[in-house]
């Protein structure tokens, strides 16, 4: 079973990595928050019907107070889309990447904030060999300067959102159903999205067609299949595991990246992905060990 989810956890992460594609095909006339949050939109009206479904099925087991729990981790979401975008503009691509993958550091303290999670030895190797691939990528193009620094400030705060909202995962997984939690939370998202994106632009237009199949594309591949499977990995799998294969993502934008629109990789992106590889696979085994153990 532990197979399985790791194996469903890599497509999450790939499905993810799609979006950094597909936005780089975002049309002009579409604003980022915008699509963010038609995006999440997207997302939820997909998956209302498992929603009704599950209600219906377990009718008492979800009520207003339960509702009112993925109001904070929706918003969290939320925000990072928006706080993410903004802060991306200006900075270096370098600088944009290592902060994004700067979640496995923080991860454990909110891991242990909200749900007294501790590292592992074997998660504490993983996460220092990973980062440090992420380090020599860092170290090659990473450009410290006052022009970028509130951008750079910007997408810290957004990184640090995104990990918060990964945590409450984790701390909300006794929800009955994912579906249960993760719907309404794609709701609240994608209203804190629409809000923020009225102080940029008029979403009351005609939208073409290259516009709508982005939005739904976004919605369904690496919403409903990456954030979704994300949330459930966070339910059934130790938080840090789940934000250092993440880190994967990284690696598989970049093959996608080669092969949509010739991007070829420096070295520093092979040798930061080699020791992403590295670390999941210290962690993988750290946890297949464990779980070998408690069988005994």
């Amino acid at each position: 079973m532990f197979v399985l989810r790791i194996l469903l956890l890599l497509v999450g992460v790939f499905a993810c990595a799609t979006a950094v594609i597909m936005i780089k095909g975002r049309p002009e006339s579409m604003h980022p928050v915008l699509l963010a949050a038609y995006r999440l939109f997207v997302a939820a009206v997909a998956l209302t019907p498992l929603l009704v479904r599950d209600c219906r099925r377990l009718r008492g087991r979800f009520a207003l107070r339960d509702l009112k729990v993925t109001l904070l981790p929706g918003a969290m979401l939320g925000l990072h889309f928006v706080t993410w975008i903004i802060g991306a503009e200006k900075p270096p691509a370098a600088n944009v990447s290592l902060i994004v993958n700067m979640v496995p550091i923080v991860m454990p303290f909110f891991l242990f904030f909200l749900i007294r999670e501790r590292l592992t030895k074997g998660e504490l190797l993983a996460t220092v060999i990973a980062m440090g691939g992420l380090a020599v990528l860092a170290a090659k193009d990473f450009d410290i300067s006052r022009e970028y620094f509130v951008g750079d400030a910007i997408c810290f705060l957004s990184m640090l959102l995104y990990a918060f909202y990964l945590a409450l995962g984790r701390k909300n997984r006794g929800f009955a159903s994912i579906w249960l939690y993760l719907v309404p939370l794609y709701y609240a998202a994608g209203v804190f999205c629409f809000v923020g994106a009225l102080f940029f632009t008029n979403p009351i237009r005609a939208y073409s067609l290259r516009e709508v199949l982005l939005a739904i594309g976004l919605g369904i591949v690496p919403t409903v299949v990456g954030h979704s499977v994300l949330n459930y990995s966070m339910r059934h799998i130790r938080g840090q595991v789940v934000s250092i294969v993440n880190l994967g993502q990284f690696v598989f934008a970049g093959i996608m990246g080669y092969l949509f629109y010739e991007e070829v990789p420096s070295w520093a992106l092979y040798a930061a992905a080699a020791c992403v590889v590295v670390g999941a696979i210290v962690v993988l085994r750290s946890q297949q060990t464990t779980r070998d153990k408690s069988r005994r």
